[in-house]
């Protein structure tokens, strides 16, 4: 049987042809079967008559229930009004294989049912179009590096020793010795790069945190290019050049995911914009709400933004009490009932979202008036400053307590380690972390010192510095961070096929 895609629909309009999927959706008038047929390309509405069937065919087709696996027989017809702009007239219908219970219904879940399902959510076309947007970004990211001469290389996933301590790993038994599941690939990213001069690492990662925020996941997928000769500022050019050619990919070749997502692309199209540099200084006065951005303060855009959450809350209340009210008319015909709670479902998950903000934002207010300087920021001062802009940001030059021992000190300011973290938009908050790497012996020495790392362990790294030492510099992409962002996800948990995260190990 030849293979036909519902995403080629076009190609085949007037023709006969046989698709294999499932599906997603059925509904039954007079005489008619609607089934909207989905095969892992897309969505289409198939038509079956009981004028063109046989009596026994149309049967089976009027048991066709959800998630039900189908060969289907018809003539492609182009119809703008249906998903997809075609449409099927089936001729002759298949069940391969019967569906029953299919558990997850057409109507509001919860996010821990969900989740459970995690096996059978990932068919929903929501969490189809966030799927192909992740391989799209995925090619993306090999494409720009193969083409800038860098060379793919692979990590260790077991270590002996880590990046920036032991207390967030995952220990674990390496033939009678202690080993740790990697935090990070970019001590190994080193030392390949000081083979091939550009390289690139793309894979798992681990951190033992019991973080339960929107922004944590316990295995996620790093990306870590490592480039001889570099400084700092070759590196931040670097990342804008890399996450333009990646974000503008998506735009290019995502068009109809992100519409299905309902994600406003206008954001990423910003992504042609010149990234603004801050200082650490300048972020954290920023913050403070000390310095506007563009006419606007941090501390009172976050006042403004929560009275206009607190009238859209009270708004959605009325309305969701009316059409409460309307469904218990008497005599309200099946379609308008069925209207009315579907927009009730609809306004519950928009209250859900923005009493959320209506709890968070008070959180973000105090910790800005209260950030102390010197500190790392944490996610919520992250997303008060990201909110100010309309593109990623780079916060450079931090105080080197705060960052990991490998990194450089500005030999301009020894109070300040060479590192750069990008902070996506939205208030999304950081998506890359990375910097120029130390590559005096004896000052990595007093910095593993310093944090109380075992020496031994570094040994091999320290070589590095020892047999032709020269500058480089490198970063860390977290993938899923980066598919939350351009998804404009509420939480990075459906950024992942299946996430692994404190409190969740199944399915």
């Amino acid at each position: 049987m030849q293979k036909y895609l519902i995403s080629d629909l076009a190609k085949y309009e007037g023709q006969e042809i046989t698709l294999s999927g499932w599906a997603s959706n059925k509904r039954e008038s007079k005489g008619l079967v609607f089934i909207v047929l989905r095969d892992g390309t897309g969505w289409c509405q198939c038509v079956v008559s009981a004028d063109v069937l046989s009596a026994e065919n149309f049967e089976e087709a009027r048991k066709v229930t959800l998630e039900t696996s189908l060969h289907l027989t018809g003539k492609v017809v182009k119809d703008e009004r249906q998903i997809g702009g075609y449409e099927i007239q089936v001729s002759q219908l298949q069940i391969i294989g019967e569906s029953a219970d299919y558990p997850i219904a057409k109507k509001e879940h919860g996010v821990d049912f969900l989740m459970d399902k995690r096996h059978l959510w990932l068919r929903a076309q929501r969490q189809w179009a966030i799927m192909r947007v992740r391989n799209q970004i995925s090619f993306a990211i090999h494409q720009f590096f193969q083409k800038e001469g860098f060379v793919q290389m692979d990590a260790p996933l077991f270590t002996g020793n880590a990046c920036e301590g032991t207390s967030n790993l995952f220990e674990t038994d390496f033939y009678g010795d202690p080993a740790y599941l990697s935090q990070s690939g970019q001590l190994y990213g080193e030392a390949m790069a000081f083979s091939m001069g550009k390289i690139y690492t793309f894979g798992p990662t681990f951190r033992a945190e019991k973080s339960k925020t929107r922004r944590h996941l316990s295995e996620f997928w790093m990306i870590e290019p490592e480039m001889m000769f570099y400084d700092i500022f070759d590196n931040m050019d670097l990342i804008e050049n890399f996450l333009r050619f990646v974000v503008t990919n998506v735009l290019e070749n995502c068009a109809k995911e992100l519409e299905t997502i309902g994600r406003d692309i206008s954001v990423l199209q910003n992504i042609v914009k010149p990234f603004p540099r801050l200082t650490y200084d300048e972020a954290v006065s920023i913050i403070k709400g000390e310095k506007d951005v563009n006419g606007k303060n941090s501390i009172v855009t976050l006042e403004q933004d929560l009275a206009l959450v607190q009238t859209r809350i009270a708004a959605i209340n009325l309305e969701i009490g009316e059409r409460e009210e309307k469904i218990k008319t008497p005599g309200m015909k099946k379609g308008e009932i069925g209207f009315n709670q579907a927009q009730i479902d609809k306004l519950k998950q928009e209250l859900a979202d923005l009493e959320e903000q209506e709890r968070n934002i008070p959180q973000w207010l105090q910790s800005a008036r209260n950030f102390k300087y010197g500190n790392d920021l944490g996610g919520s001062d992250e997303t008060v400053i990201t909110r100010l802009f309309e593109v990623p940001i780079m916060v450079y030059n931090w105080p080197h307590e705060v960052k990991a021992f490998y990194l450089k000190r500005d030999p301009n300011n020894q109070a300040f380690a060479r590192g750069v973290d990008v902070l996506a938009p939205e208030g999304y908050g950081e998506i890359v972390g990375g910097g120029e790497r130390e590559t005096n012996v004896q000052l990595l020495t007093d910095k593993i010192n310093e944090h109380q790392l075992p020496m031994e362990a570094f040994e091999w790294y320290l070589d590095l510095r020892r047999y032709g030492t020269a500058p480089h510099a490198g970063f860390g992409l977290g993938l899923e961070r980066l598919v939350t962002w351009i998804c404009k996800l509420p939480h990075v948990r459906e950024s992942i096929p299946f996430p692994r995260m404190y409190g969740r190990l199944l399915p």
